[in-house]
């Protein structure tokens, strides 16, 4: 008889009661900085990263690829025979890879590692499916094939107070980005499905047409499509309330989310004043 684990990261910003209700296992990042190392969320919480910008802004690393190791040793022991590991995107960080190379030290467990190509609950969604799956006692089987599925329901986009921090992220190139930041263009921006990247969906200038300008692209869709609604924010508490607000009275919303902070280390990278978007197809 299969036993299934799932196993997830903490960028996917899953709230406690989810991780509690199906048991997902979280690996955490770590967040760097120059005298000392946090786990993501687990050590240092998001508002502590943001309120400590001012010192000093840390970097990020993967999980530990030995906390990888110890979790798939301690799912053995409990006589797990499966596990289904999703990951923040590939395009953004190499944590597929690294769990990919540690689960084929576990033969004896049958391990799928699924690429998100997504990021917060862009991600998270797709371990809550996972969680729902396992709990109606679908086949392993079954779910790696809904998966991708699912994935493709997913829209996501999101807004930034600065283009400084993905600049020094490598995440948007640094003259590109500089222009932008003269010129007081806010790009709206999405995850590319394919590879995973961020990219550029759409230019407005200043911050409020592009708080406006996201909540156009929720109205796009939730004309056309039934969907849950999933707000986050990156020190941003009061804007993304008011998006919020607005877009969880579309007639089409069937269920709303105020997710509240990104993980630490989405935040390291976006900087404060991030507004995000999830939509997911029903």
């Amino acid at each position: 008889m299969e036993k299934i684990a799932l196993i997830t990261d903490t960028a996917a910003d899953l709230h406690e009661d989810i991780i509690k209700k199906y048991n997902i296992e979280i690996l955490p990042f770590r967040i760097i900085y120059r005298d000392r190392e946090y786990k993501d969320k687990l050590e240092i919480t998001p508002q502590e990263v943001y309120d400590n910008f001012k010192i000093e802004v840390p970097t990020s690393s993967l999980p530990s690829m030995q906390d990888t190791e110890d979790l798939l040793t301690k799912l053995e022991n409990e006589g797990y025979t499966h596990a289904i590991i999703i990951t923040l995107s590939s395009g953004l960080s190499g944590i597929y890879n690294s769990v990919k190379l540690v689960s084929e030290n576990h033969p004896n467990l049958n391990i799928h590692v699924y690429d998100s190509r997504s990021i917060s609950m862009g991600e998270g969604i797709l371990a809550e499916k996972c969680g729902e799956m396992i709990a109606q006692g679908m086949s392993y089987a079954d779910i790696v094939n809904e998966i991708p599925r699912i994935r493709d329901k997913v829209h996501l986009f999101f807004v930034v107070g600065t283009l400084e921090y993905l600049k020094k992220g490598g995440r948007i190139g640094k003259v590109s980005g500089t222009i932008a930041e003269l010129l007081n263009i806010k790009p709206i921006i999405g995850v590319d499905k394919n590879d995973g990247k961020y990219y550029t969906y759409d230019k407005v200038r200043g911050r409020k047409q592009s708080l406006n300008r996201l909540l156009e692209l929720a109205k796009e869709t939730l004309d056309k499509k039934k969907c849950k609604l999933y707000i986050m924010h990156g020190d941003a508490l009061e804007e993304s309330k008011k998006v919020y607000d607005v877009i969880s009275t579309h007639e089409n919303v069937v269920e709303g989310f105020f997710g509240g902070q990104i993980s630490p280390v989405a935040g390291v990278h976006s900087g404060p004043g991030l507004v995000g978007l999830i939509l997911v197809e029903e």
